[in-house]
């Protein structure tokens, strides 16, 4: 499988043209010498894109990088400091970077966020989208099959040695019905306090909705943005392991964030 056949194995199921608002670069943002030639037998997977996690695909002798977070986001930037560094990385390995954002956040059941329904086991049959942004849905809500205190929850939606950035606990003491959006969704709370949703479930926190959070009577839990993204990732991986003869690997680079 070349590169470009890769890219679009990829895209086959997390369809990027679906989301023609996402300010990324879905797709692949650095190519290798030969894209339509070079055999790719080993690919590793990541939540950023950085000079961090391409040396270490380069190590681990990787010829293509799938990440979550790209280095391109809609806008021209120079290539100096920090960014040569992340580009250059590439670039002098022949390392090949694939990127997709919002496309895996919202998959089902590849993406992030229905990784984290599976988690807490959500009922399959009543779950469903959620979460608007630029016009696109990205997150996920449902039913969990028995009730569940936010601590539980907490639990629940995280791996084990991992801890929330946050926990308000100020809605109902049992949690029946929780609307997912990983990462940096802090504000999409609003959505759903406006459904009714028992809890809310994202990867930051925020200072300025803190009281606004009370005040509604929400329970919310802020995962950390990262480890709330390194489902969709490790989805795929698993995916393309199945389905293919390369080899794949997963690069650990929590941010503590």
């Amino acid at each position: 499988m070349t590169l470009n056949q890769l890219n679009d194995y990829f895209n086959a199921f997390l369809k990027k043209e679906n989301f023609p608002a996402d300010p990324s670069l879905n797709g692949i943002q650095i190519q290798n010498r030969r894209p339509d030639e070079k055999e790719i037998k080993k690919v590793a997977f990541a939540v950023d894109a950085c000079e961090a996690s391409a040396l270490k695909a380069v190590q681990l002798g990787a010829d293509a990088l799938f990440v979550h977070h790209g280095l391109f986001w809609g806008g021209c930037q120079t290539i100096t400091g920090s960014f040569y560094k992340r580009i250059s990385s590439f670039i002098n390995n022949d390392l090949a970077l694939i990127a997709y954002h919002l496309p895996l956040d919202a998959n089902i059941p590849y993406g992030n966020n229905a990784g984290l329904a599976a988690r807490l086991g959500l009922r399959e049959n009543d779950l469903s989208t959620f979460g608007q942004w630029r016009g696109m849905t990205i997150g996920v809500k449902g039913s969990l099959p028995v009730p569940l205190t936010i601590e539980e929850l907490a639990q629940k939606v995280l791996a084990p040695g991992e801890k929330p950035l946050a926990i308000l606990p100020f809605g109902k003491k049992e949690i029946r019905t929780v609307g997912i959006i990983s990462g940096g969704a802090t504000e999409d709370v609003e959505q759903a306090i406006e459904l009714g949703l028992d809890a809310y479930i994202t990867g930051e926190a925020s200072h300025e909705l803190y009281h606004y959070v009370e005040e509604c009577g929400m329970n919310m839990i802020c995962g950390g943005h990262y480890q709330t993204e390194t489902l969709g990732v490790n989805l795929v991986k698993e995916k393309l392991e199945k389905e293919s003869n390369i080899e794949c690997v997963f690069i650990d680079l929590p941010t503590k964030l």
